[in-house]
């Protein structure tokens, strides 16, 4: 991206867990250079009428637009960041499915490629985020049986090489073969993530005290909870350092259910999308690497019934937390910026509207909506 001039903001921005009036913001380099609170609207300023949040992080999102990061090249990757930049998310770990190693090397070749430069009007690419395959294929969900496999050294090496400058995630049932020394040997480097698992909550303990440290897409993908069988849920729950990430869409997880999370995991809930290839896309018949899914009525799923990602953005997220969930836009927002930003190891220049930080901003309207949206300084026309 080209260097951008300075530019002067000026409205409503969330600082510090509030909304505050007449914040005057200086844009510079793609950061934010100075902040000024109960300031005048100076000549030249760009008064913003809604309010300004930091750009929302998506640690788990597959595609967009008809594209899939699977599809190996920059331009899909492109066409998914730009998507997803125009509905407010300004960072992403880009993620993968289980593929086989070729797939899977072409996949993390191109995301690499694709963050060497942020492109004008994409998302940043900040992470990978290897969703399988070191996984359980009896809690594959939507992802290829076929390509699921023990965990392997070799192969995650193999696959970090090709992307060294941007952190991982990693997603691993604690139960398959090779994912205990997987998690032991990379624990400083990758974040593992436990999911797709049927681990029970013993299991899932012990993955902790391995070294993992998130959960993905708590409850969908692993073992119901269980008053005397708590498993990987329950776990996240006991946890008082542990992640986990939400799908809101309404329809993988129960309002209730988001919000029951949200209460019993304060602080350590990142939204996500988990968006395939569909999202952005009407009605119809799409891949998902290998496998056949439908969307219909906003809805993607197998052709045995199985869902198969959202067609979620960050602003739907947190609009359903709100609405749906009935949980205040101010508890809602950290889900979706300073927890993932933690979650990645972003946390201090991304995620908060801070004097150094990215000038990766939001504007977002009463309704929910976005207006307008900032990577780096740089604007966005919104969706």
């Amino acid at each position: 991206m080209t260097a951008q001039p300075e530019r002067l903001l000026f409205g409503r921005a969330w600082l510090k867990g509030r909304a505050v009036d007449d914040v005057l913001i200086t844009v510079a380099d793609g950061r934010i250079a100075d902040l000024v609170e109960s300031a005048h609207c100076p000549q030249g300023a760009d008064r913003l009428d809604d309010l300004l949040v930091p750009g929302f992080i998506d640690i788990h999102v597959h595609g967009a637009a008809g594209c899939d990061f699977m599809d190996g090249s920059v331009e899909a990757c492109k066409a998914v960041l730009q998507h997803h930049a125009r509905h407010g998310t300004t960072a992403v770990a880009a993620t993968t499915l289980s593929a086989s190693q070729p797939d899977l090397l072409r996949a993390v070749r191109a995301i690499a490629d694709c963050s060497a430069e942020l492109a004008a009007g994409t998302a940043e690419v900040c992470a990978i985020h290897l969703e399988g395959p070191y996984i359980n294929p009896a809690r594959a969900g939507a992802q290829a049986a076929a390509s699921i496999r023990p965990g392997s050294i070799h192969e995650v090496t193999e696959l970090m090489a090709l992307a060294p400058n941007l952190a991982w995630i990693i997603t691993v049932a604690p139960e398959v073969d090779g994912v205990r020394a997987l998690i032991e040997h990379f624990a400083r480097r990758v974040v593992f993530s436990i999911g797709h698992t049927a681990a029970d909550y013993g299991q899932t303990v012990a993955a902790l005290d391995w070294g993992a440290s998130h959960f993905t897409h708590l409850f969908n993908a692993m073992p119901p909870f269980h008053h005397r069988n708590p498993g990987p849920i329950g776990a996240a729950f006991v946890s008082t350092e542990a992640t986990a990430e939400l799908i809101a869409d309404g329809i993988h997880l129960h309002p209730a259910a988001l919000r029951i999370a949200t209460q019993a995991m304060a602080g350590r809930v990142t939204l996500v999308t988990d968006a395939i290839r569909a999202c952005g896309m009407p009605d119809g018949n799409y891949t998902l690497y290998d496998q056949q899914i439908t969307l219909a009525e906003g809805v993607a799923r197998l052709a045995d019934g199985t869902l198969a990602g959202s067609v979620l953005t960050m602003m739907d997220a947190v609009r359903n937390m709100v609405e749906l969930a009935g949980v205040p836009l101010d508890a809602v927002l950290p889900l979706a910026t300073e927890v993932p930003a933690h979650v990645i190891g972003v946390s201090a220049t991304k995620g908060r509207i801070e004097i150094g930080y990215d000038a990766d901003l939001v504007a977002i309207t009463p309704k929910l909506d976005v207006s307008t949206v900032f990577v780096r300084g740089e604007e966005i026309g919104a969706s």
